[in-house]
């Protein structure tokens, strides 16, 4: 039997089923709602063990998730979510410190949208997110470029990064906001270009996500992800990738 998540077929948002598991009854409800009048199937977990219990029952095609809740916190149930599921999951927090974002992107998280928010913002996240888990796992021939040098090394063709001879995973979103910088080497790419190409033009004016995938790539990749050797900062406009050798 298949994992919960796991070889999802294409399919119209209208059709998708969403989980969304939070302890705040008032936000679970307006979630709901407006998702329901969208046209999705919609399930509610009080809690993460909750949640965990639907997931198996459910096999939603996208969890949203609340990062503080008792029980079993949003990061605890993000993890044991990504032990069993490759299902989307986008998590909301009113903790929007870069270092709680990040931690929650490194249990597994897919996206993230922080309290308080607009709930056809939400909305939107979920469109752009199911859009992306639908395209064909056989689309990207997007002419992605390979890079290699004595400390990184990025190889498009079986979607591996070696960083000083150690692999590193990095996440579909990484994945794909290094390889557009990679491609465009030495050349500044604007924020709203990255946001559009790699996320969606739900996000082209969402500067602060960018950074904080930004920074995200960096403790990855950099060897001083505060002197940055490879994704430099162009201030006000965007970042561009620097490398000493590419083939």
């Amino acid at each position: 039997m298949a994992s919960p998540g796991k070889g999802r077929k294409h399919m119209e948002h209208k059709q998708a089923t969403i989980l969304v598991i939070d302890d705040d009854r008032l936000t679970s409800r307006v979630i709901s709602d407006q998702l329901v009048r969208d046209g999705y199937t919609v399930y509610v977990a009080p809690d993460g063990q909750e949640g965990l219990r639907q997931m198996y029952a459910h096999r939603p095609d996208l969890i949203i998730l609340d990062l503080m809740m008792p029980k079993m916190d949003g990061w605890t149930t993000c993890r044991r979510i990504r032990e069993v599921s490759n299902v989307p999951i986008i998590m909301l927090t009113a903790r929007d410190r870069p270092q709680d974002i990040i931690r929650g992107l490194d249990e597994g998280a897919d996206e993230y949208v922080t309290k308080p928010f607009e709930v056809d913002v939400l909305v939107a996240r979920v469109r752009a997110v199911l859009r992306r888990v639908a395209l064909p796992p056989t689309s990207p021939p997007r002419e992605e470029v390979a890079y290699s040098d004595d400390y990184l090394t990025f190889n498009p063709t079986d979607r591996r990064v070696m960083v000083n001879g150690d692999l590193v995973k990095l996440t579909p979103t990484e994945f794909s906001l290094l390889a557009l910088l990679i491609k465009n080497s030495g050349r500044v790419l604007t924020y709203r270009r990255l946001l559009e190409q790699v996320w969606g033009w739900e996000y082209i004016d969402d500067v602060d996500y960018l950074r904080v995938y930004i920074w995200h790539l960096r403790r990855k990749l950099e060897p001083d992800p505060k002197n940055p050797r490879y994704v430099l900062t162009e201030h006000g406009v965007g970042y561009r990738f620097e490398g000493s050798a590419q083939r």
